[in-house]
């Protein structure tokens, strides 16, 4: 194959694909991105958060609907633990829709292609490129390419189709958007507790214009035959909150998967995962977009210099990747494992002690100092060594994390 219509084709054209587009053609690359949808940016399946490392990557400031300086998260039995300071900015919420057409707007402002209603049936790679059968508005055509990324999401087509492996978990997750609820301007809130989300944890995040996201997460397994939708009725109906939510009216909601632990095989011959199709979301907040951006971002160079000279075997893109994906890879498995051992294996009348940790004025100055919801594991092994009502867990920590 001495030519090819594109360097890389690229399937999912969210904002990780949008990114990798922007960077890979800001390179010199001739890069096409494919997406399912006639539009983008829906379906919408996101809280829309965007921390600040991420939105300074692709500046995207315009699709902003609100900041937000912290956090005040509530324990199983209403222990308060307000984490943040008044007036210093945490992360942003975005349009989702707005955000990803920002991004992908990008992409072709550098050169990218985008073809929208445009779904893969068959990807062939050889030892000198990938042949694509592509259904484009319902015709059928064959592309050639040096690189085939699948930036496709949690079911990417991409890592079924080259049997990639599965991700360490996929939680669930389930999302309303309301008017109604009045909550503390530029602070989201969390609730936490077996009767409305095991394991993990429910969220109002302030939308913008009145409007509040509602939503929760668990996994399968922790949620044990029951719906993620009665767990979000039972949030609105719990005792201890229910007059929060008692005036709000539901003007839309979303359900969707949040894939979290790298896939065991993220690169074959001339394949590539990006974001949720690779298990990149954060297994303590189900953040993706910043380390879908910094996969791309971390092995630019070298990847841009094995397209342009063709050396993309499996050998080689596992040579690219493997010591920048390993090293997330391990902070993925090390954030897990604190999280499992501080909240998410603990029943509730352990998480409401742990909770009352938390809301010691000088465990709080700890978190506001150290907490970055980017890199959770200094702030866990900071609370284990310096707060004596943790220290007892060090030990489980020091264990958990030599089998991580």
């Amino acid at each position: 194959m001495d030519h090819h219509d594109y360097d890389v084709i690229i399937v999912g054209a969210g904002p990780v694909g949008g990114r990798a587009a922007t960077l890979l053609s800001q390179q010199g690359l001739k890069v096409l991105m494919l997406e399912e949808h006639k539009e983008i940016g829906r379906p919408f399946q996101c809280a829309g958060l965007v921390t600040p490392s991420a939105m300074d990557a692709v500046e995207a400031y315009d699709t902003v609907l609100q900041e937000v300086d912290g956090a005040l998260i509530h324990g199983p039995s209403g222990t308060l633990v307000p984490v943040g300071t008044e007036g210093t900015l945490r992360t942003y919420v975005v349009c989702r829709k707005r955000f990803d057409q920002f991004v992908v707007q990008q992409g072709m402002e550098a050169g990218a292609t985008l073809w929208l209603d445009s779904i893969p049936l068959d990807a062939q790679p050889s030892d000198t490129g990938v042949d694509v059968v592509v259904r484009k508005e319902g015709e059928e055509q064959t592309l050639s390419c040096k690189l085939l990324i699948g930036a496709d999401g949690a079911h990417s087509w991409t890592r079924r189709t080259f049997k990639m492996g599965r991700m360490k978990e996929l939680m669930i997750g389930f999302q309303t958007e309301v008017v109604g609820y009045e909550g503390r301007d530029r602070w989201l809130e969390m609730y936490s507790g077996s009767a409305i989300a095991p394991g993990f944890f429910a969220w109002v995040i302030p939308s913008g214009f009145g409007t509040h996201r509602i939503g929760l997460w668990s996994t399968a397994d922790r949620l044990d035959g029951r719906s993620i939708e009665s767990c979000y009725q039972d949030l609105i109906d719990h005792p201890l909150w229910k007059d929060r939510f008692a005036n709000i009216s539901e003007i839309a909601r979303y359900c969707g998967p949040v894939p979290s632990g790298m896939v065991k095989h993220p690169v074959k011959n001339r394949v590539m995962l990006l974001g949720d199709a690779a298990g990149m979301a954060k297994p303590t907040t189900g953040g993706g977009l910043g380390p879908g951006f910094h996969q791309i971002q971390c092995i630019l160079k070298p990847l841009v210099k094995a397209i342009k000279t063709n050396a993309l075997s499996e050998t080689n893109l596992k040579a690219i990747t493997k010591q920048p994906w390993n090293a997330m890879k391990k902070e993925q498995d090390r954030a897990r494992a604190l999280r499992n051992l501080l909240v998410s294996d603990c029943t509730d009348e352990v998480l409401d002690k742990h909770f009352i940790n938390f809301a010691h004025p000088d465990t709080l100055n700890l978190i506001n100092t150290i907490g970055d919801i980017e890199k959770p594991v200094p702030l866990g092994m900071a609370l284990l060594r310096q707060v004596p009502a943790f220290r007892p867990l060090a030990l489980k920590a020091g264990v958990r994390l030599l089998l991580s």
